[in-house]
């Protein structure tokens, strides 16, 4: 009798192996498929499109930095498109008002008592995917109608709260060279994104490609191979897949690295930062590290891994001092430091 349970327990166990085995490839399948149609409409970009779907396995959101005319509505479009999710596009400006993004109580006539009543016209936020272009052109006060949304995936609405479809991502742009007449995102806002993503030039052969595709009559858009359901359960597979201690000690470590007055802050950090990263860092670090490994058909994340994601989740979360503009040192290169001088684990 014994025996025979053993054994029952064993096949369980053996069958649960399988199930998450199964999941895993099933994601990473879906991944190269999904990037596959990413990259029918976007030339090059490979470490901003894999940044950005990272970021989104893991249930995240991301703003990202880059003069105008780099893809990036299309670039996001190009993702709803594949998953068939529906997309919204937020133009910020300074005359953006909260109840613009989130909706707002409209007064109807019901055609059947004839009587007026309040209705719930939903807003651009209400989408699975949603664009929000140039967040800091407009004011704190609309800013901060995405905080809510963005942490606890729902709206509070005179008094009634909404609950927002999964998966929900929230992509912001920033415009690197026009700061004047802007508003800064304060601290509590941008800890709210999981990652920062620089997005760069592309490179000559890449634009050659660019201009070739785009000036025909020829007009390529993604095709759908996931859906919605396929996202929430991948999302749920990043989640279940297994991380060492050792992982999450080296990503704390380098959290509280960041931080000036602890004994784990490196030289350069002491001298050149007023500020360091706190704990959702730790948190989002291990999240991109599972993220980046499965969709690159491992299992469990490594080291290496964290070090990749590190500088997307910390650069937005450390504050510069005046000793850093002083001497013309940019985040990048304390980040650089950091990840060189913090020993790893053994």
């Amino acid at each position: 009798m014994e025996q025979t349970t053993e054994q029952g327990a064993k096949n369980a166990q053996n069958n649960k192996t399988v199930d998450e085995s199964q999941l895993m490839a099933r994601l990473h399948k879906g991944y190269a498929s999904l990037k596959h149609q990413i990259h029918r409409v976007i030339v090059g970009q490979d470490e901003v499109i894999d940044a950005m779907l990272c970021c989104m396995l893991a249930g995240g959101h991301c703003i990202v930095q880059g003069v105008p005319g780099l893809a990036k509505t299309m670039m996001v479009h190009s993702i709803a498109d594949a998953m068939k999710l529906t997309f919204n596009r937020i133009q910020f400006t300074p005359d953006l008002m909260p109840s613009d993004i989130i909706g707002a109580d409209i007064i109807q006539r019901d055609p059947q008592s004839k009587k007026r009543r309040y209705e719930f016209i939903k807003g651009p936020i209400f989408a699975h995917v949603v664009l929000a272009d140039e967040i800091n052109r407009t004011p704190p006060k609309t800013q901060a109608a995405l905080l809510q949304a963005m942490q606890e995936r729902e709206v509070t609405v005179a008094g009634r709260t909404y609950t927002l479809d999964e998966p929900f991502f929230v992509l912001a742009t920033q415009n690197p060279i026009e700061q004047e007449g802007t508003y800064p995102l304060p601290e509590a806002a941008l800890d709210r994104f999981m990652f920062m993503i620089y997005i760069d030039y592309p490179t000559a052969r890449e634009e050659h490609m660019i201009v070739k595709q785009t000036t025909t009559r020829k007009k390529v858009s993604a095709q759908q191979v996931l859906g919605r359901n396929d996202m929430v359960l991948f999302q749920e597979i990043v989640r279940m897949a297994p991380v060492s201690d050792v992982l999450i000690a080296y990503c704390i470590k380098l959290t509280r690295a960041t931080r000036p007055n602890d004994p784990l802050a490196t030289p350069m950090v002491k001298q050149y930062l007023k500020w360091g990263a706190g704990p959702r860092s730790g948190q989002f670090m291990t999240l991109g590290a599972k993220a980046k490994a499965l969709i690159e058909g491992r299992v469990t994340p490594s080291l290496e891994d964290v070090q990749v994601v590190s500088k997307l989740v910390l650069r937005h979360r450390v504050i510069p001092n005046f000793n850093a503009e002083a001497d013309g040192i940019s985040v990048e290169g304390i980040l650089d430091d950091l990840v060189e001088n913090v020993p790893l684990p053994k």
